[in-house]
């Protein structure tokens, strides 16, 4: 038998080629694709070239006043289990596939030789690791250690990133070309930011020229960083009103409150991970969405996310359409949403769209004399 990582060959009933794959002993799924071509070599050359031609496409889909980008997207770069984001200087590699732990250290060195980082970090902690019988690992691959904060940009944006500690590799990099929407949409506007994390929507809403941002999410520490990158951005953290507390219970407090928004942002984490937790997720999906919409005024903006692989785009905009029926509101999808060009979709790989956005907006408010409507 093959070793873990190892590479074989996947052969049709009729002994006919079909491709060159990893082999993931302990994983559901056996073998992950490196090439569908006969005529290629899978050694380090291959990967290394691989990873190359990653770092050169980002340099057309993304421009130069962005220094966070993922440099490579896992099956949609045709490197199944690995991701490699960057930020500054640094590049941060996880690696959540026997075959991407296989080569490892040859995808550090060829990042090291071009994409111009001077360190390699590794976050491969990942829960999907356990999947394929990895132990967790995070530390230095090559170069010094990071310092606690790397700063970075993103057009007129400066964000902290943490990228020892914070969720993924340190950042929500996919939600770039969504947040810069939403400052071209904030101009004059109350906005409220919930799952706000580390303020990265409430930063684009206050650059768009926000009337005033309530930036709300559970975690503390979550808070503490949303408020370093509000200053890093050239803002005061009393333009902000900020609030901790579970977003279901807040949701509902701000609209016994009275207070009303004029744009919502909905980001929460990943409710759904596979499609057993789909039916739970989608519960939590329409009643967060519901009080999302209760809490905006006529003409206001709801932009709505879901990252769950299990939630497809049809189910998510059904989920919301059924919060929308609840809350008794008129609304229009205008724009639909996903993730940044630096997070490509492989046409042989579609679950790599993992990420759907919707942007509603409401032609009217709640009917007279109606109720919220508790969906939990």
């Amino acid at each position: 038998m093959p070793e873990a990582g190892e590479t074989v060959t996947i052969v049709s009933h009729r002994g006919e080629f079909l491709a060159y794959a990893a082999y993931s002993p302990q994983s559901q799924i056996r073998a992950r694709v490196w090439s569908f071509d006969a005529r290629v070599t899978i050694d380090a050359t291959f990967m290394s070239e691989a990873l190359k031609r990653s770092i050169e496409y980002r340099k057309q889909v993304v421009g130069p006043d962005c220094d966070a980008i993922r440099l490579v997207h896992a099956e949609s770069d045709g490197l199944p289990g690995l991701i490699v984001d960057r930020y500054a200087d640094t590049a941060v590699i996880q690696c959540s596939s026997s075959g991407a732990e296989l080569w490892r250290d040859v995808f550090a060195e060829a990042l090291m030789r071009y994409s111009g980082c001077t360190r390699v970090f590794e976050r491969s902690d990942a829960e999907v690791r356990k999947l394929e019988g990895l132990d967790p690992r995070v530390g230095v691959v090559c170069g010094d250690a990071p310092p606690e904060s790397i700063l970075v940009r993103e057009g007129s944006a400066r964000y902290m990133v943490d990228v020892r500690q914070g969720q993924k590799t340190g950042f929500f990099l996919d939600q770039r070309d969504n947040r810069a929407q939403v400052l071209r949409s904030s101009r004059g506007r109350e906005v409220l930011d919930a799952f706000c994390y580390t303020g990265g929507f409430t930063v684009a809403a206050l650059l768009g020229g926000a009337r005033s941002v309530t930036a709300l999410d559970s975690s503390a520490g979550a808070l503490e960083r949303a408020r370093e990158n509000v200053q890093a951005s050239g803002f005061a953290n009393a333009q902000v009103d900020w609030v901790e507390g579970d977003a279901f219970a807040s949701l509902r407090r701000l609209y016994d409150q009275g207070r009303r928004f004029d744009l919502v942002v909905l980001d929460p984490p990943k409710f759904a991970p596979t499609e057993k937790h789909v039916p739970r997720a989608a519960r939590a999906y329409k009643d967060v969405n519901l009080w999302a919409l209760r809490l905006l005024r006529p003409g206001g903006l709801l932009f709505t996310f879901s990252c769950s692989g299990g939630v497809g785009e049809t189910l998510f905009q059904s989920i919301v359409a059924g919060a929308g029926l609840d809350a008794k509101t008129d609304c229009r999808i205008v724009d639909r949403l996903s993730a940044a060009a630096d997070h490509p979709v492989a046409l042989n790989f579609p679950e790599g769209a993992y990420l759907k956005g919707l942007v509603l907006a409401l032609y009217n408010s709640a009917l007279p004399n109606s109720a919220p409507v508790d969906t939990q």
